[in-house]
C-alpha cells in the first residue's frame, strides 16, 4: 500500500511555520526504512498496512509532542500483491506522456 499523508501542528512557531515539527514527523519517516517521499504537501510511504499505519503513529506522536493539537491528512492507495507502486505509478503516467 501506499499512502500520502500530512501532519501538522495546531500552530506554529513565531513566524506561523511549522517546518521544525514537520521535520521531525519526515524523520521518523526516513528512519523506518521504508520507501518514501517528501514534497510540498504530503509525504508519501509504501509498505504493509500495519509497517505503514505504525509509522505513521510515530510521526504523529512526534509532532504531538510539540503541540496540544495535530492534524492528519491520510490517503492510501491499497493493492495488495503489488510492491514498488511508489515510483512505478509516476513511470506509467511519464510513459503515457511519451518522456
Amino acid at each position: 500500500m501506499i499512502v500520502a499523508f500530512s501532519i501538522s501542528p495546531s500552530s506554529g512557531d513565531e513566524t506561523g511555520g511549522v517546518s521544525a515539527a514537520v521535520a521531525e514527523a519526515v524523520r521518523i519517516v526516513r528512519a523506518s526504512g521504508l520507501p518514501n517521499e517528501t514534497n510540498a504537501m504530503f509525504t508519501n510511504i509504501e509498505g504493509e498496512w500495519d509497517e505503514v499505519m505504525a509509522v505513521v503513529k510515530q510521526a504523529v506522536e512526534a509532532v504531538a509532542a510539540v503541540s496540544p493539537r495535530v492534524s492528519l491528512v491520510l490517503k492510501a492507495d491499497i493493492r495488495p500483491g503489488f510492491t514498488g507502486q511508489l515510483t512505478a505509478k509516476v513511470q506509467r503516467i511519464e510513459d503515457a506522456l511519451g518522456h
